[in-house]
């Protein structure tokens, strides 16, 4: 039987668990004019942006151990989010899986294992990169969570790097990157408190399309085990 790959992606989300974003403070004159812009790029989007939807390719790469060359998975699959609370990743390959927030339970199905795991949605998002997205219902509730600043241009992005300000969690960083000019999400680059970092590229973004509320909705499906945490 394969392994559960849950961890992947919640510390991700801990890497779903562990898409984004919070207060602009103000920016020091000495900043950099690209900075002002990200940090302008993403009070944008988060003022903008009450829905989204995208494809995803998902990078998630291991720490190096003794004797061990660092381990790459990589993963695909699509994202919708409705803000406040709500939002869906289906991972399509390689195997399939399903994580639904739908505003009181996080619920993270895995195909193959037939087995469903639910957590109070309240106790799980927090500092995460799904608060960033998809949780806060404005500004300054992120900023309750995250200290933000501006970094340098790269990719052809524009990025913000998202700090959580609780100490003991599992993340430890979650850089945001935007197009240039505009509010479009393009990327997530995860790193947590094990080293590990989870590149999240986003394609065929949508700004504020209609979704189904069932969109949200998560029933386990006949004869999955269901966990509840």
């Amino acid at each position: 039987m394969r392994p559960r790959t849950e961890k992947g992606f919640i510390a991700m989300t801990t890497t779903t668990r562990r898409l984004f974003l919070s207060a602009i403070a103000l920016v020091a004159m000495s900043a950099h004019a690209a900075g002002t812009e990200s940090l302008q790029s993403l009070e944008n989007f988060f003022r903008s942006a009450k829905s989204g939807r995208a494809a995803f390719t998902q990078t998630v790469t291991s720490p190096a151990k003794a004797g061990q060359a660092a381990k790459t998975k990589i993963s695909s699959g699509s994202f919708e989010f409705q803000r406040p609370n709500r939002f869906r990743f289906e991972y399509k390959k390689p195997f399939e899986q399903t994580i639904v927030a739908d505003g009181t339970t996080l619920w993270l199905y895995d195909a193959d294992l037939k087995q469903v795991t639910a957590r109070k949605q309240a106790q799980t998002l927090g500092s995460t990169p799904a608060a960033l997205i998809a949780s806060a219902p404005d500004l300054k509730a992120l900023q309750a969570d995250f200290a933000l600043q501006a970094a340098p241009d790269k990719d052809g992005l524009q990025w913000v790097v998202a700090t959580p300000k609780a100490k003991d969690g599992q993340l430890q960083s979650v850089r945001v990157g935007f197009k240039p000019g505009g509010n479009e999400l393009s990327a997530l680059e995860i790193l947590d408190s094990f080293g590990q970092t989870s590149s999240i590229r986003f394609s065929q973004f949508e700004l504020n399309p209609a979704i189904n509320a069932s969109t949200f909705a998560f029933k386990p499906p006949a004869g999955a085990d269901v966990i509840r945490q």
